[in-house]
C-alpha cells in the first residue's frame, strides 16, 4: 500500500476489479504516436477514433498499439463501436483527432473517457506531437512520455 492509498482504496479496488490497475508513469511507443499523426492527417477534415492497446506492469502503463473497430466519423465527431472489440485486445483508453486547433475534450469526449479506459489522447490540428494532449478518465490533463 502506498502512502496515498488507504485501506478503503484497496478494498474498493478489489471489489471493482481494478486493484492491479495503478500506474505512476505512462509510456507511449513512438511508432504508435507516428501512426496517430499520420491517420489524423489523412482523416482531415474528419475526426478519427481508435482504442489504445497496452498493459500495466510495475506501475507503468505502456501503450504499444492501436485497435480499430467499426464506427462513424465526420468533421463534427467520431464514434467507435467498443462493444465489437474483443476483450482480449488489452485496450487501456482511446485516441481521437479534433480537426481544429483545440484538443480540449467535449462533453461527449468526457463521457467516452469515463467509460473506456484509463488514458486518452486527443490530437488537434496541425497533428503533431506538440498538439497531442493526454487525459485521464476524468478528463484531467495527464503527462506521458514517448519512447
Amino acid at each position: 500500500m502506498t502512502e496515498k492509498e488507504t485501506w478503503m482504496d484497496k478494498i474498493i479496488g478489489h471489489v471493482l476489479g481494478n486493484k492491479d490497475k495503478n500506474f505512476q508513469e505512462i509510456l507511449i511507443d513512438r511508432e504508435v504516436t507516428d501512426e496517430i499523426i499520420q491517420i489524423a492527417r489523412k482523416a482531415h477534415p474528419f475526426e478519427f477514433v481508435a482504442m489504445l492497446e497496452g498493459k500495466i506492469k510495475d506501475e507503468t502503463l505502456t501503450i504499444d498499439g492501436l485497435v480499430f473497430s467499426a464506427g462513424e466519423t465526420s468533421h463534427q465527431g467520431a464514434v467507435i463501436n467498443t462493444f465489437m472489440i474483443p476483450i482480449s485486445t488489452g485496450t487501456v483508453g482511446s485516441v481521437h483527432s479534433h480537426p481544429g486547433p483545440s484538443a480540449t475534450p467535449s462533453t461527449a469526449d468526457l463521457q467516452m473517457f469515463a467509460k473506456n479506459g484509463f488514458f486518452h489522447l486527443i490530437i488537434a490540428e496541425p497533428y503533431m506531437e506538440e498538439s497531442m494532449i493526454g487525459y485521464n478518465s476524468f478528463g484531467e490533463i495527464t503527462s506521458y512520455k514517448i519512447i
